[in-house]
């Protein structure tokens, strides 16, 4: 019996396999699909009849449609042979004796007599393997990350280290896809119905990813906020995410070679929330308080709060309060203040003065010229 449905799957197989086929994207795609094999359409409104093929054969003179966005890599019993990066329509061409078909111009003894034979020797199977597979050439969105405690970094601006919970998303692209597939996709997505998912929570290749990632954003946060070009502050972070998302990709790529051994790159982020742990907050108001009493501004500030200090102990302490203000006025240097410029007041007992200032009355009509004459003679001593 064994050999009899040898013959007769050998026979029945390669007759199916003579049929052209027609493949294209598989429906009900993630957005966020990375890698997944190109199905064939042996129906399409309820017309056509090629059902029967193999699924590891992909026959002479088949069609495959790359659609934008999308890579196809070609494979032959487990190895790559090809690529295309273009969007199009393509007919595949194999030397195997598998592939060829009489529809494809192959001739009548070889696709038939040869395959039959060579079928047999594998029990009614195929002797071998062909796939062909899409790889999205897009930004994948969505990849998220997150720290559970905080991360620490040396930070050149406050002259401290400093320390926060973050979480954000960034997105993530194949800039390599024959490196991605052969140094990085495990062998169990090299199958037909398999879908590569970086935000697939089963998928410990992609967990591995994240984890990383995590393991990245300490020396990716050093390196924004140490990089003079930045103005090297960490506030400005949630509003350059094209920046952050360089620093985090250099990081990762120091650290893991992302680019270099697996094909993929961080293209941007978007950082969601960064909280800061108290010691952080704290040098951070104090910042933000040097930042409001710099310059011209700070020196107004300063004077107008030394002023309400006066003010204050002149009314609650005395003579005793405003010493007490003297001295905390000359610890923070307000005695280095810059004050407007008043001419020195005239002596009392100056004639010339007493008589400019009666000149300046009387000219603007607030005495009588008798009253002028009286203290020009009071002035004068006479």
């Amino acid at each position: 019996m064994g050999l009899v449905q040898a013959v007769k799957g050998a026979v029945g197989g390669v007759l199916a396999d003579q049929w052209k086929d027609f493949f294209t994207v598989p429906t009900g795609l993630p957005s966020t699909a990375a890698l997944f094999a190109a199905v064939p359409r042996g129906t399409n409104a309820g017309r056509g009849s090629n059902t029967s093929a193999s699924s590891n054969i992909i026959t002479n003179g088949s069609k495959i449609v790359v659609p934008e966005g999308y890579g196809l890599l070609l494979f032959q019993d487990g190895a790559v042979t090809g690529f295309v990066a273009e969007p199009g329509g393509y007919e595949w061409r194999s030397d195997d004796a598998n592939s060829q078909s009489i529809f494809a111009g192959d001739g009548l003894v070889g696709p038939l007599i040869k395959q039959s034979w060579e079928r047999f020797k594998f029990g009614g199977q195929p002797g071998s393997q062909q796939a062909a597979f899409f790889v999205s050439l897009k930004e994948l969105p969505d990849n998220r990350f997150g720290t559970q405690s905080e991360i620490y970094w040396d930070d050149g601006f406050l002259g401290t280290q400093v320390g926060a919970l973050t979480r954000g998303s960034y997105t993530l692209k194949i800039v390599d896809p024959i490196l991605f597939v052969k140094n990085f996709v495990p062998a169990s997505y090299l199958q037909p119905g398999q879908v590569f998912d970086f935000t697939d929570l089963d998928n410990a290749a992609a967990s591995q990813l994240f984890n990383e990632v995590v393991g990245s954003l300490a020396p990716a946060f050093s390196l924004y906020t140490n990089d003079p070009g930045k103005g090297n502050r960490i506030t400005k972070l949630q509003q350059d995410s094209l920046g952050f998302a360089q620093s985090l990709s250099a990081a990762v790529e120091q650290g893991y070679q992302w680019k270099s051994d697996r094909g993929l790159a961080i293209v941007k982020t978007a950082i969601v929330s960064i909280e800061y742990d108290a010691n952080t907050r704290e040098l951070l108001k104090t910042v933000q308080r040097a930042d409001a009493l710099a310059g011209s501004r700070g020196n107004s500030n300063l004077q107008a709060s030394v002023a309400q200090g006066i003010q204050s102990a002149g009314e609650n302490g005395g003579a005793a309060g405003l010493v007490g203000v003297g001295m905390a006025s000359g610890m923070f240097g307000a005695g280095n203040l810059q004050q407007p410029a008043t001419p020195a007041a005239p002596a009392s007992d100056d004639p010339v003065a007493k008589l400019k200032k009666a000149k300046e009355m009387l000219d603007l009509g607030l005495i009588t010229q008798d009253d002028y004459d009286k203290l020009k003679a009071k002035a004068l001593g006479l």
